[in-house]
């Protein structure tokens, strides 16, 4: 079974949209799929599924002992796709247990199936971070704007800091040392890693080689989307080299989608935008994305990876959908779909969004210049 977690550094860029609608192409593949919402406390995946909110779902599991995980698997109406739905009504349900975090675990690997997709929720919790870490090939989703970028590389390296965590015993001279440094009132986030590291290598050499060995198994892929230019996808070389640089791990880009206002209307309407309009440019992009998961498959204990290709592959896609998006929006102009007025306001729209985009960069700037006069 392909364990696929997908998680974001920040919510709104589409996280739960790219877990329905590849948990439905990799079913339209042929593919047994399990979708499972593990958004505790703020589940909302059967709101784009179409189906009825569950009357037990994942944190009624983890709270009685005499439900089993079969008991609230769900079988849509969609091909060869199962569903756990989560549990956003429970209190504390966000809040579990270590013993109620293998409970899952144990629970979620007994399943029968070619994919299990696990959409969590947005943040740095360890609740998420821990999920996301049960397969080293999850997908990290953002968009191009300054903050979603920014939130996935702060998601990252969070996760390269509870795979450290995760790699030393307590008491070892590694703990102590981190320790030392909350004391001292270190911000260990602000902390460049690479230097970190060869703090530990020098203290605790046990420790040093057992997180080299678990990071080398974390090889997270991520998919860029809300993108409105081709030029937006140059966002995705920059993260890419942010992660090399200061966290020495590298990613995988497993392509680019665009903005597509259909999903809004797709999720009125209570469907998949995989099922309201299949040949949208939006549908399109994930069901090519299923097709590189599928390409891959047999990949994963594999040490190497094409991934100068993988950013190469993306940028040409970028361009390629971009002139579909042109033809198409020409096409609704001739067939009188799409007015000269309705096209003059999407350009309005997207005016706003930039002008809203130019202050995001100006405020990243200004707390860049202060963190730097700080220094």
């Amino acid at each position: 079974m392909h364990i696929i977690p997908i998680a974001s550094g920040k919510g709104g860029v589409g996280k739960t949209l790219l877990a329905a609608n590849l948990a439905l192409a990799l079913g339209q593949a042929g593919k047994r799929v399990v979708l499972c919402d593990l958004d505790l406390g703020g589940s909302n995946l059967h709101l784009m599924l179409g189906i009825p909110p569950a009357e037990g779902g994942m944190g009624a599991f983890i709270n009685r002992p005499d439900l089993r995980l079969s008991d609230i698997l769900i079988q849509t109406e969609y091909p060869n796709v199962w569903f756990i739905p989560g549990d956003g009504e429970i209190p504390g349900a966000a809040n579990i247990t270590s013993h109620q975090k293998q409970k899952i675990r144990r629970a979620l690997c007994s399943l029968e199936a070619d994919y299990l997709i696990i959409d969590l929720g947005a943040g740095t919790h360890n609740l998420v971070l821990d999920f996301f870490l049960f397969s080293g090939r999850g997908i990290v989703i953002t968009a191009p704007t300054p903050i979603a970028t920014v939130n996935a590389y702060l998601f990252l390296k969070n996760t390269v800091f509870r795979i450290l965590g995760q790699s030393m015993k307590k008491k070892s001279e590694a703990h102590q040392y981190l320790e030392s440094l909350r004391k001292e009132g270190t911000a260990l986030q602000s902390i460049y890693i690479p230097r970190l590291l060869e703090q530990i290598r020098s203290r605790d050499i046990e420790t040093y080689e057992t997180f080299q060995r678990n990071v080398r198994s974390f090889r997270p892929r991520f998919v860029l989307n809300m993108v409105e230019d081709p030029r937006d996808a140059e966002k995705a070389h920059k993260l890419r080299r942010s992660c090399q640089q200061y966290l020495n791990i590298d990613l995988e880009h497993l392509g680019i989608i665009y903005r597509d206002d259909l999903q809004d209307i797709a999720l009125g309407s209570r469907l998949p935008i995989l099922i309201y309009k299949p040949q949208s440019i939006l549908s399109m992009a994930i069901k090519r994305i299923a097709d590189k998961l599928i390409q891959s498959e047999g990949e994963e204990d594999s040490s190497i990876t094409p991934i100068d290709e993988s950013y190469q592959e993306a940028s040409l896609e970028a361009e390629v959908d971009f002139e579909a998006k042109m033809e198409y929006l020409e096409e609704l102009l001739h067939t009188g779909a799409l007015t000269t007025g309705d096209l003059i306001e999407t350009v309005k729209m997207q005016q706003i969004e930039i002008t809203q985009l130019k202050k995001e960069n100006q405020f990243l700037k200004a707390k860049i210049m202060n963190l730097l006069k700080g220094t």
